[in-house]
């Protein structure tokens, strides 16, 4: 059974700093991307950062570019996305995502097969 357990979600205060982590575990036959998502309360869960397994190559919503980092250590199974200069407007739960092939494209929450659970990052000004 697969299973993507996210953590290190908390409350921070505007300019600060948190790291995102997702740990894959069971088995999966084809891995193509892994993503995190976000949901604010009352809108859309919308794509924050994806990393494709082929080649590692990495995009990022604008809202984030320059703030975040995606990345993945295979020999744990986990992934994370460091989050830094956060702002208010950051404050959503955060979900990881696996797909097994491109689907819709890399921002369409239909292109993944699993999810997380989430965990909620909170910003204050």
């Amino acid at each position: 059974q697969v299973q993507l357990v996210e953590s290190g979600g908390g409350s921070v205060q505007a300019g600060g700093s948190l790291r995102l982590s997702c740990e894959v575990s069971g088995y999966i036959a084809s891995r193509y991307s892994l993503a995190w998502f976000r949901q604010a309360p009352g809108q859309e869960r919308e794509g924050v950062a994806v990393i494709f397994t082929r080649d590692r190559s990495t995009l990022y919503a604008d809202s984030v570019k320059g703030r975040c980092t995606i990345s993945q250590d295979n020999a744990k199974n986990t992934l994370y996305l460091q989050m830094d200069r956060l702002k208010p407007e950051d404050t959503a739960m955060y979900y990881c995502a696996l797909a097994r092939s491109r689907g819709g494209g890399w921002s369409d929450r239909k292109t993944y097969a699993y999810w997380g659970q989430g965990t909620q990052v909170t910003v204050s000004s």
